[in-house]
C-alpha cells in the first residue's frame, strides 16, 4: 500500500516555516495545506488526519480534531502536548529529535566561546567606537577554554553533541543523565540528577540540554545558583521553565555568577520591559538555537517516514512519544 492509498489529509501549522511547500515538493499525492497563525485553527483541523505543529498547539484543538490520528511536533520539545489525552484518543505523537541536534549544540558552544573570548563586550565597545586597551587585571581578560569544566545537564543527543565539540577545545566534560548504565564515552564522568547540587561548584559552564518535565522544572533555583562559582556562566538551550528566572536575575545582579546565555524563557517572546535585556553579561537569543536553513527538510523527512508506517505498530514510528 502506498501513502496515497491511505487518503490522508495533512495540516501544517507554523507562523514561519514553509512546511507545506517542502512537503508538496515530494509529490506524494497527499492532500495538504498550511495555516500561518492560530486564528481559526480549530476550524481547520476538523477533517484533518495528520497535524504538524508546535508553538500554535492548544489543547482545545482536540475537541475539534475528530479524525486526528497523528501529530508531528515541529520541535524536539513536547511538553505542550497533553500526553495522557493523546493516549486515551490513540493519537500518535512524534517529535523532531535529531533534526537540529548539531545546530543547538553549536549554538551553545557559540555562547560559551562568546563569554570566554568576551565577544559580547567587544560588540558593546564597537557600538561606542571604543578600542579597549590591554588589561592588567588577569581576571578581567579573555581566556581560552582548555581545562575548563563544563557541566552538561541532559546528556542526550544534543548534550552529547555539545560534549564532543567541547572536548575539541580541551574542556573537561561532566554529564548529568537519568540513565547512567550506558554513559556516552565523550564525557569524562556521568552522574544521575540527584548529584547535580554537589557538582555545580566545580563547573565553569553549566549547560541545560534537558527536556522540561516535573523533575527539571526550576532545576536552576536560588539554592543551586548560590553553589555556583562567581566566575561561572549558565547556558540554557533547553526550556525556560527549567530556570527560576527571578532567582537567576538576582544572582546575576548580585554578581553571584558571571553571567548567562539564554535561548529560552518561560514566556516568549520576552517582554521588552524585561530587566534581562539591560544586563551586559547576559546574551539573549530568541529561541533560535535550533534554526537552520534546512530545518523544514528534516521535519518532512521524519513525517514522510512515519506516514509510510501509519498502518504498522506504534513501536515502528520514528521519534515516537505516544
Amino acid at each position: 500500500m502506498s501513502i496515497a492509498d491511505l487518503n490522508l489529509k495533512i495540516l501544517f501549522a507554523h507562523p514561519s516555516y514553509r512546511l507545506a511547500e517542502v512537503f508538496q515538493q515530494r509529490r506524494l499525492d497527499i492532500e495538504s495545506r498550511q495555516v500561518w497563525s492560530g486564528e481559526n485553527l480549530s476550524m481547520q483541523v476538523q477533517d484533518i488526519d495528520v497535524l504538524v505543529i508546535s508553538g500554535l498547539w492548544s489543547n482545545e484543538l482536540l475537541k475539534s480534531a475528530k479524525k486526528l490520528s497523528y501529530i508531528q511536533s515541529i520541535s524536539a520539545g513536547y511538553d505542550q502536548f497533553p500526553l495522557s489525552a493523546l493516549r486515551k484518543r490513540r493519537i500518535r505523537l512524534a517529535n523532531a529529535a535529531g533534526v537540529n541536534r548539531d545546530a543547538v549544540a553549536q549554538h551553545a558552544m557559540g555562547l560559551i566561546l562568546s563569554f570566554a573570548r568576551q565577544l559580547h563586550l567587544a560588540r558593546d565597545n564597537q557600538r561606542l567606537n571604543y578600542w579597549r586597551p590591554m588589561i592588567s587585571s588577569v581576571r578581567s581578560r579573555e581566556d581560552d577554554l582548555r581545562g575548563r569544566v563544563m557541566l552538561v545537564v541532559g546528556l542526550g543527543d544534543i548534550g552529547t553533541a555539545l560534549a564532543q565539540l567541547a572536548r575539541s577545545f580541551g574542556m573537561k566534560i561532566i554529564g548529568i543523565k537519568r540513565d547512567i548504565s550506558k554513559p556516552p564515552d565523550v564525557a569524562h564522568a556521568v552522574y544521575p540528577p540527584n548529584k547535580l547540587d554537589a557538582l555545580v561548584s566545580d563547573a565553569d559552564f553549566i549547560v541545560l540540554c534537558c527536556p522540561l518535565n516535573a523533575d527539571t522544572k526550576n532545576i536552576i533555583n536560588t539554592s543551586l545558583l548560590k553553589k555556583m562559582k562567581s566566575s561561572a556562566y549558565l547556558i540554557n538551550v533547553a526550556r525556560g521553565g527549567c530556570i527560576d528566572e527571578r532567582a537567576l536575575l538576582e544572582a546575576i545582579q548580585n554578581k553571584d555568577i558571571a553571567g548567562a546565555g539564554l535561548d529560552h524563557f518561560s514566556e516568549e517572546p520576552l517582554s521588552s520591559k524585561s530587566p534581562f535585556w539591560g544586563l551586559s553579561n547576559v546574551l539573549i537569543t530568541p529561541h533560535s538555537a535550533g534554526e537552520t536553513q534546512k530545518y523544514e527538510v528534516g521535519i518532512i523527512d521524519i513525517l514522510t517516514e512515519n506516514l509510510k508506517k501509519m498502518d504498522l505498530d506504534d513501536r515502528d514510528f520514528t521519534n515516537r512519544i505516544v
